[in-house]
């Protein structure tokens, strides 16, 4: 089914892992895709490559570092110089990794609700515009930790509950035009550094699923907030085995 037939999506953070899946599954429904990264060029080359050869000019890669104000306004720009147009907004480039107290930087802070928090408000910003043109709307990739803070990282935990809060005000200022909501992943893909398996192993066991979830599934549910749910706005749909039911 070709639902999203002439919109155009831009996925952030979407040469990889869950935002190359995401990116994957909205092509499929129907949409032109934007791809961005800061440093996974070959990475998001390829999947370009991949998608246009399913349906030529249907996928357009997009550099840009969220940290530089100005590089935010020129990426929705430029979105709108080769699309045309821009419906869809998914915000999901992040930065994760652990912050003791004690030991964290400036720079720590910087990056983590810089990416996290600052450059999804600053794009929505930005989008906002051209999605009420549209009707369009926003996602948020929010986390469980915006909610319930994670041992060791009280800026990302920080960072994620700002973006609840942006997500929900979001949904009041944009209204009526432009429907904002966020998913909150669980145990998904495990970070690429600061978690090891014992500690790996104690989440799954806080979930009532009891195992861990896969990229699709936090896809599929952007699908449906972007597809399926036109009357549901400053929503946060949790996606983790039931990990938010348990202590």
């Amino acid at each position: 089914m070709q639902d999203l037939e002439g919109k155009v999506a831009l996925v952030t953070g979407s040469a990889r892992r869950i935002g190359a899946v995401t990116v994957r599954v909205l092509h499929q429904a129907g949409a032109t895709v934007v791809v961005h990264y800061l440093r996974s060029a070959e990475e998001g080359e390829r999947l370009c490559e991949e998608l246009n050869a399913i349906r030529p000019q249907s996928c357009i890669c997009q550099q840009a570092d969220l940290s530089e104000f100005s590089a935010i306004n020129e990426l929705v720009h430029a979105v709108i110089k080769k699309a045309g147009r821009l419906d869809i907004l998914v915000n999901n480039a992040s930065s994760f990794y652990p912050t003791d107290v004690g030991s964290i930087t400036e720079e720590d802070w910087d990056n983590i609700t810089g990416s996290n928090l600052k450059a999804p408000l600053f794009l929505s910003q930005a989008a906002a515009p051209y999605l009420t043109k549209s009707k369009g709307c926003i996602v948020n990739m929010v986390d469980i930790y915006g909610v319930r803070p994670l041992v060791k990282h009280p800026v990302y935990s920080v960072a994620k509950a700002g973006l609840v809060m942006l997500t929900k005000s979001l949904a009041k200022e944009l209204g009526p035009n432009v429907r904002v909501n966020g998913i909150a992943p669980g145990a998904i893909i495990w970070p690429e550094e600061g978690m090891g398996t014992d500690e790996q192993q104690q989440l799954l066991e806080k979930t009532c699923l009891k195992r861990v979830g896969s990229p699709e599934d936090i896809a599929k549910a952007i699908l449906f907030l972007i597809r399926d749910a036109d009357y549901i706005t400053g929503h946060i749909l949790p996606v983790d085995g039931g990990r938010m039911v348990n202590q």
